[in-house]
């Protein structure tokens, strides 16, 4: 399977360091609890700024760190340039990538905090359903320690590299090789989807919306390999499969209306 293929390579070049009234209600209440998460621990929040990621975005109420190589690191690998993540007009959140001389940059932030168990929900406002097939869309968790595989929990639209596999998005908790832990499916033409996972003490449940509140598909994992918190940050990244450019030559951008988190 194309996915299958393209979590293997995607774990083994991870780095070592970092990888409406309603909505309003509901972002409110998220970041009330973020920030005070944050003022509780000062150490969380010098993690989230160590060496190495000074640069900072504001966005969807909270201050991430964006990530910047000079050289091709995981995922990928690939450059990261803060050149490529900015804030547009009505608030989204743009990730890019683009050609920066002869070599392609991608995009990653870094949230500012460890959440732990509860929801992560994130609002795409750009069709994400036909990405070319080199690029890769990850919103997800990340711990720079390796216990519990990096306490890594994914929704991801990719291709892998392939033009053909009909599918193009999967759920995951990592390690992805372990049966049970991969949901291949396809996430249909449309802008303005809601994607969410809810992370609970042995459970994680993920689900898929359309902008009209249509299931596009979920997934359920339990038991033991359930991962309990620890320092994981939220992380959405766009990024290059195995590094290569994409297949139609053209940069890529990809808005994000909103992350919100619920305890």
């Amino acid at each position: 399977m194309a996915g299958t293929e393209g979590a293997r390579m995607r774990r083994a070049d991870q780095e070592p360091g970092p990888r409406t009234g309603v909505r309003a209600r509901r972002l409110a209440l998220v970041w009330i609890v973020g920030l005070a998460l944050i003022g509780a621990s000062a150490p969380a929040a010098a993690a989230a700024g160590k060496p190495g990621y000074p640069d900072k975005v504001t966005w969807s109420g909270a201050i991430w760190s964006i990530k910047t190589s000079r050289s091709a690191v995981g995922p990928g690998p690939c450059r990261y340039d803060k050149a490529n993540v900015g804030v547009d007009g009505q608030g989204n959140l743009r990730l890019r990538i683009q050609q920066a001389g002869s070599a392609w940059t991608c995009a990653e932030v870094i949230g500012p905090a460890s959440f732990g168990y509860g929801t992560y929900t994130f609002t795409i406002e750009s069709d994400v359903s036909n990405l070319d097939p080199n690029v890769v869309l990850g919103l997800f968790t990340w711990s720079d320690k390796a216990p519990y595989a990096h306490r890594e929990i994914d929704i991801e639209f990719a291709r892998w590299g392939s033009t053909t596999d009909p599918t193009n998005a999967q759920y995951v908790v990592q390690p992805y090789d372990t049966p049970g832990r991969l949901k291949r499916f396809t996430q249909p033409a449309g802008t303005t989807t809601t994607h969410r996972f809810t992370w609970q003490p042995g459970v994680i449940t993920w689900e898929s919306r359309t902008a009209a509140g249509a299931l596009i598909n979920d997934f359920t994992f339990s038991g033991s390999g359930v991962p309990v918190p620890g320092d994981e940050r939220v992380r959405l990244n766009l990024w290059l499969f195995g590094g290569r450019a994409p297949l139609n030559g053209q940069a890529v951008e990809v808005l994000v209306r909103s992350f919100a988190f619920t305890p």
